[in-house]
């Protein structure tokens, strides 16, 4: 979008009210990474890397610092709502901006559906006697009633959940030090979780790193609010993201390399259950109670609410420019939130939640295949637009990064489940048939 066009849509009734600052932009970005996200994931990444962590975060961090600043300078040049949708379709057309716009939604829309069941599983291990479906439509409908009253209020709610995530977190780590130094694990900090000759083995280092990249999904997300910002600054969304990146990469790195020192000698009875095992082994079981119930509640919300804002505001974006049912576009007057979109994608939400929240391996899977399909085609905008098109010179910024991150992303694509290939290629040629009709469709309207 053009500063003209910019304006415009500004005094526009259906325009998204600027409000946000570099700090709201921040913390909705940590807030939908989530603080907690190393915990949802430790057993795995101890696993693969060996007890290597600290190394496998750091290799995570770099692979997604080039989707991170192709983000940065896309969001410099063109301000829109619908991220890597309005990225593409400036810079590589319509048809392709509405395929990234397609395959990003796969991500937006499923990654939701994703934390209600993850919640709903947390939930049922605490109530088991409730059904994971009433779990998912109470955890959608808090998070849907929370962001109906606009921005401003998810932002108080994301403020305060990632207040308690961290304070939780530097209780953990805290006595984590403590149960450390008193013999446990190593007995002590070391080097041992960011290098060592005896554990490092390159193919498990990498699939762990996979991994670690996961964990980062959601700085993306910054830049579908770039319409709602308050500075006339077009670096603020670039500073956020980048922000956002190095302050997960940080959290992440102290909380893998306390835990890594601990976890020496430990044998997991569940991955999938490592905190809450390392938790209660090393401070006691109302530690591990402590965090269940953080994450069944807290954190489960706290994702939810900027994962729910993102998706309406790319709805939002595509029905603007007709690309999906206009009506999706339209914003509460009083609110200032494109409601229809919220309403739709909660709805979709809801429905993928209550039929995958038995099977939600394939359903982290296809999140992940469309995530990366997005940035893919965010790293050939950069290259078309400031490389060829514009002639920029900078063949670090504009060459170098993009091609670096389309290599990342190919290299985590290959190994994707067999299911989540199959279905995010049906995904794909869906939004390309439609997408040619759309295109066949303008067509014919500009030769009337």
């Amino acid at each position: 979008m053009t500063a003209d066009a910019r304006a415009s849509a500004a005094d526009s009734p259906h325009a998204l009210r600027r409000t946000l600052t570099l700090f709201d932009l921040v913390v909705y970005g940590v807030a939908y990474v989530t603080p907690f996200g190393v915990l949802q994931s430790l057993g795995f990444v101890w696993q693969e890397s060996h007890g290597l962590m600290v190394l496998a975060y750091v290799l995570g961090t770099v692979c997604m610092y080039f989707t991170a600043k192709s983000y940065a300078v896309m969001s410099e040049k063109i301000t829109n709502a619908g991220s890597v949708y309005g990225f593409a379709r400036h810079a590589l057309g319509p048809l392709v901006g509405f395929v990234a716009g397609w395959m990003i939604l796969l991500d937006y829309l499923l990654i939701p559906a994703y934390v209600y069941v993850v919640m709903a599983v947390a939930l049922g291990s605490l109530m088991p006697q409730v059904d994971r479906g009433i779990w998912v439509l109470l955890v959608a409908g808090t998070t849907l009633g929370v962001n109906w009253f606009g921005i401003k209020v998810s932002q108080r709610f994301n403020l305060f959940s990632v207040v308690v995530q961290l304070a939780i977190l530097a209780l953990f780590v805290i006595l984590s030090l403590v149960a450390l130094f008193h013999g446990k694990g190593n007995g002590g900090l070391t080097l041992r979780p960011l290098y060592s000759a005896q554990l490092f083995d390159a193919k498990s280092i990498f699939a762990a790193t996979a991994i670690c990249v996961m964990s980062f999904l959601g700085f993306d997300a910054i830049s579908t609010l770039s319409e709602e910002v308050k500075s006339d600054d077009k670096r603020v969304i670039g500073r956020a993201i980048l922000a956002v990146l190095f302050l997960s990469a940080a959290l992440f790195a102290v909380l893998s390399w306390v835990l890594g020192d601990l976890m020496t000698g430990l044998t997991l009875k569940d991955p999938a259950a490592a905190a809450y095992e390392v938790a209660n082994w090393a401070v006691g079981p109302w530690m591990s109670m402590l965090i269940a119930w953080a994450m069944a509640t807290i954190v489960g919300i706290a994702s939810a609410l900027p994962m729910q804002v993102g998706v309406a505001r790319v709805i939002y974006a595509m029905g603007r420019d007709r690309q999906l049912p206009a009506v999706l576009a339209k914003v509460h007057p009083v609110h200032g939130t494109p409601y229809i979109g919220m309403l739709v994608t909660a709805a979709i939400s809801i429905v993928v939640a209550i039929v995958m929240r038995n099977r939600l391996d394939d359903l982290t899977s296809v999140v992940n295949f469309g995530a990366l399909s997005g940035f893919f085609l965010l790293h050939v905008s950069v290259i078309s637009l400031f490389w060829i098109r514009l002639r920029s010179g900078r063949w670090f910024v504009h060459l170098g990064v993009p091609i670096a991150g389309m290599v990342v992303v190919l290299a985590v694509l290959t190994g994707m489940s067999h299911t989540a290939m199959i279905l995010g290629l049906a995904w794909l040629g869906v939004g390309l048939a439609y997408g040619a009709n759309l295109a066949k469709g303008h067509r014919a309207e500009l030769e009337l």
